[in-house]
């Protein structure tokens, strides 16, 4: 599990075909010769599990599924990356919580400045957009941001200048594609309420008192 607050911005070393996946190399300022085989790095929003590591640089494999289903695929030698190490139980949540697990791959369509503040657009699959609401949390790239303002074909989001230095932002382009991940509690809700429409379904006091939460 992640927060969605990048803690550093690295880069793609290299890329290498193994079998219908990819071996994927990144260099990184973070202590990457301390990262333990098998943990879990956010690479731009996607969980990947370390599988080699030394000073500067950790490598991930991309399975088919996530290549299929994220942007990594498409990344180039050198593309910026945001990168996060999973949480700790001591950590302070700063974001949200970010599970690594692509709801959709979305557009970048604009920015426009606010001052010291830039309003980026992103156009996003009904996957995605079926969660959102003003002023809840949406991950872009691993990037824990606040909705300003959704609607149907995507979202718009306003971001402070921290968030501009510490990430890949900058260098979006128009039509660039982004990982999307919708805020986990919109899903269980709308799991519940499921559950509530159907016959014996749902969170009801009966349930609750024969689970022993209420008597």
């Amino acid at each position: 599990m992640f927060t969605g607050i990048v803690q550093d911005v690295g880069r793609l070393a290299r890329s290498a075909v193994r079998g219908a996946g990819k071996r994927l190399a990144f260099t990184t300022a973070l202590d990457a010769a301390g990262f333990e085989l098998g943990e879990s790095v956010a690479v731009n929003g996607v969980c990947l599990t370390v599988a080699a590591r030394a000073a500067g640089t950790f490598e991930a494999d991309a399975s088919p599924e996530t290549l299929a289903h994220t942007s990594l695929g498409a990344l180039r030698l050198g593309d910026p990356v945001n990168l996060e190490r999973a949480l700790r139980p001591v950590d302070r949540l700063g974001g949200h919580f970010v599970l690594g697990h692509v709801d959709g791959v979305g557009r970048f369509a604009g920015r426009r400045p606010e001052g010291a503040f830039e309003v980026l657009r992103f156009e996003a699959p009904r996957e995605v957009t079926r969660y959102l609401v003003a002023k809840g949390s949406i991950a872009v790239d691993g990037i824990s941001l606040t909705v300003t303002r959704p609607d149907e074909g995507g979202f718009e989001v306003a971001v402070i200048p921290h968030t501009l230095e510490r990430t890949n932002l900058p260098a979006r382009r128009a039509g660039d594609a982004v990982n999307l991940e919708a805020d986990i509690l919109g899903k269980y809700v709308e799991k519940l309420l499921a559950g509530s429409r159907a016959p014996g379904g749902g969170v009801t006091l009966e349930a609750l008192a024969r689970a022993g939460f209420v008597r």
